[in-house]
């Protein structure tokens, strides 16, 4: 039997416990009550107005079903609108409210400080080829930006 910290798929939950508690400490400092995945919500749709919730969900790979709680939570804290989309009735299109906007702009210096607490261990170059592996295992484009944060961090 393999041993247990061998294992890729204990290793990468693992990290994801760093990740998580990284962001929650470092969110937390800064005043906010978030967790990674509402941030990811936020700051998808503060990056695409009037994105619907079906494609929010496929964006931050949640499914659903539970996006749709995700959702409810941010509205109910006065962070989003969701509104019936005139072209689709069952459809839910979603809007940042102006207190919502602040939150994901006023976030992101806690936000890059978890991101860097979670590859501090690594220099630079392993930092760029990390995130490339990454990419990779999760089947998602490596962008300009992706690559000049793993350059400048």
């Amino acid at each position: 039997m393999d041993h247990l910290t061998d294992l890729p798929g204990h290793l990468i939950r693992r990290l994801n416990q760093l990740a998580v508690s990284a962001f929650t400490a470092e969110a937390k400092a800064a005043g906010f009550d978030l967790t990674p995945v509402q941030y990811g919500s936020l700051a998808t749709i503060f990056a695409e107005p009037g994105i619907d919730q079906a494609t929010l969900a496929a964006r931050v790979a949640y499914d659903p079903v539970t996006i749709g709680g995700v959702v409810a939570r941010l509205e109910a804290r006065g962070y989003l609108d969701r509104h019936v989309s005139p072209e689709d009735r069952r459809a839910k299109l979603l809007t940042l409210t102006q207190r919502g906007a602040s939150v994901v702009q006023t976030i992101q210096p806690a936000v890059r400080a978890a991101q860097q607490q979670i590859i501090a261990p690594l220099s630079r170059p392993e930092r760029a080829e990390f995130l490339r592996i990454l990419h990779k295992l999760t089947a998602t484009e490596k962008t300009a930006e992706t690559e000049r944060a793993a350059t400048e961090a």
